[in-house]
């Protein structure tokens, strides 16, 4: 079977401290860190066990993934199993990029977020030039707030025409129509981002061929809905997996409503649904 899997360990800690994010400059202590480093590991064990399958992965923390040895390396032999179609990582790419040398690029994928007052514009710039010229695919984004509006247009104008500028919309933040044109000029995919999108009772991919991971193995259907369907490492989830529709009233995550069937994401993002890809340069 196709199995997509979103991974989330227990890792919390970040190296950039963003206003927007409630995670924000998180330290983990060492037990912590060992603890996440083990359940990444024993993830990965599972990924590599399941060879008569087709699987898809991404990486999905609540703090920075490749800042950590483990997550780069996890990246990489994940990347070279004849059985993964796919891995890819949120990233705010403040880590090195010569370990990608080591990845097979044809899986490998990257989800790269610019933060303004972060990182200088010109670092984070040139680790894209890195990754071009590496031949990594990769998009890259920014949270759509009024003080990051020309940030995003510099990027938009320094960037490769084929690597896609999406913009998030901010958490609680009304668009008035300008707004939102201004931002949809950048990231012509924009709207999708701007509301919520409604859920209840329709059909989504999650909980069939897509499913949320925690560290101790739980299996969701996605981030968002709490209830179980199983664990992973005793291949008890594998009986829940069946058609289902969402249980919530609104959906207003990229990497959850990607996953209904309402939208046309699966058709707009063919080939790049991780790594938030368009099939065709969006405008």
């Amino acid at each position: 079977m196709d199995l997509t899997v979103l991974y989330r360990g227990p890792l919390a800690s970040c190296d950039y401290d963003c206003p927007y994010c409630p995670f924000a400059k998180r330290r983990d202590s060492p037990e912590q860190l060992r603890a996440d480093r083990a359940a990444l590991e024993r993830f990965a064990g599972w990924v590599a066990a399941q060879s008569q399958e087709r699987l898809s992965v991404l990486f999905t923390p609540w703090g920075e993934g490749l800042v950590r040895s483990w997550y780069r390396r996890a990246m990489v032999e994940l990347s070279r199993l004849p059985h993964v179609r796919r891995v890819a990582i949120q990233t705010n790419l403040s880590c090195r990029t010569d370990w990608l040398a080591d990845a097979d690029l044809d899986a490998l994928a990257l989800w790269c977020t610019y933060h303004p007052g972060q990182t200088p514009y010109d670092r984070f710039l040139a680790k894209t030039h890195e990754l071009g010229r590496l031949g990594v695919r990769f998009s890259v984004g920014i949270v759509g707030l009024p003080e990051h509006l020309e940030h995003a247009r510099r990027l938009r104008a320094e960037l490769p025409d084929h690597v896609y500028l999406w913009v998030n919309a901010a958490e609680g933040h009304e668009y008035s129509d300008g707004a939102a044109d201004r931002w949809t000029a950048l990231d012509p995919l924009f709207p999708y981002s701007r509301r919520p999108h409604r859920s209840a009772g329709l059909p989504c991919r999650t909980g069939e061929s897509v499913v949320s991971v925690d560290g101790a193995g739980t299996v969701r259907r996605c981030h968002f809905v709490p209830a179980e369907l199983g664990n992973l490492y005793d291949g008890s989830f594998r009986a829940a997996l069946r058609p289902r529709a969402c249980p919530l009233a609104v959906c207003d995550c990229h990497i959850g409503y990607v996953h209904l069937e309402s939208l046309p994401l699966y058709d707009v993002f063919a080939g790049g649904v991780l790594e938030r890809i368009p099939a065709q340069p969006a405008g």
